[in-house]
């Protein structure tokens, strides 16, 4: 099994290795297309590219540093860094989609004729190289690979957008579908990016994940025999994916150390799911004394 293992995670940073320089090498083309013919939706998506380009070599880089295990300065592993990614590449597009928008919008006003058959041809090179690079991705198992594959089939949905506005522009003089698509498709990817950075911040801020109640697992917690109270819960995630757990419960004086062992057994039954990953109990009889009892008025 560990073999295996081993294999996934080769498999993974080989295909994400594949796609960045796929992706990377048609971004550099798709900029310089993008100012021959004059297509502002084209810059448009070539920045965008560009920013997952980034994000590629990033989560390239991190599936490789991920594997680090856990020292004494990174006790929880090396795992956390992959948020940077995300902020990082967060901040780049916001500015890309800034610049856009400036080029845009004025064309709105005063329209300038694109080269139709030459954005025909590089709408049809963007299907082709990001089709390339989702199919290599869309078997992975990693969750770059995943989230990766998603912004690949984003491209191909902006790229084949444009395929379609440069056929209509071959055989009808409108010259304003350029920045109209362009401002499009640059709102649909600001949007994307203040949601993904709204959870990264969240994140980073150690805010309880979406879809974990803390006032029912305490709940549950309470209904266990012998215990009395809990305090002190939190839950946070170390980087989306993996969370933690830390609580303090406060059980009879007379309980056993079997019957400790089987309260722990049913806290972890009760709070285990395969995100969680660390799970700190602490055990406290009812005569001992804990500072972080009496901070939440115990």
């Amino acid at each position: 099994m560990t073999g295996h293992h081993h294999n996934n995670k080769q498999d993974s940073t080989s295909n994400i290795k594949v796609a960045f320089f796929l992706n990377l090498g048609f971004t550099i083309v798709e900029i310089i297309g993008g100012l021959w013919t004059n297509s502002i939706a084209i810059i448009s998506d070539a920045l965008h590219d560009l920013g997952d380009s980034f994000s590629l070599g990033l989560s390239w880089l991190l599936e490789k540093y991920s594997r680090k295990k856990k020292d004494e300065k990174y006790s929880y592993g090396y795992r956390r860094y992959s948020l940077l990614s995300a902020l990082i590449n967060g901040l780049i597009l916001i500015l890309g989609s800034v610049y856009v928008l400036s080029r845009a919008i004025p064309r709105i006003f005063n329209p300038e004729q694109p080269n139709a058959k030459g954005m025909l041809f590089f709408a049809i090179g963007g299907v082709v190289i990001n089709g390339i690079a989702a199919l290599r991705l869309r078997k992975g198992r990693s969750l770059n690979e995943r989230i990766i594959t998603l912004h690949l089939l984003d491209d191909i949905l902006g790229w084949t957008a444009i395929l379609v506005i440069s056929i209509i522009m071959m055989f009808t003089d409108i010259p304003i579908l350029d920045p109209i698509l362009s401002i499009v498709i640059t709102i649909y990817i600001l949007y994307n990016i203040f949601v993904n950075l709204k959870k990264t911040f969240s994140v980073f801020l150690q805010a309880v994940p979406s879809g974990i109640s803390i006032k029912e697992i305490e709940d549950k917690i309470r209904k266990i025999d012998k215990v009395i109270s809990i305090h002190h819960t939190h839950i946070w995630s170390m980087d989306s994916l993996n969370n933690v757990l830390t609580t303090h419960i406060v059980v009879e004086n007379n309980t056993t150390t079997e019957e400790i062992t089987d309260i722990k057994s049913k806290i972890k039954e009760l709070t285990g799911s395969p995100d969680l990953e660390h799970s700190t109990i602490e055990i406290e009889f009812e005569s001992e004394f804990c500072k972080m009892r009496d901070r939440e008025c115990f």
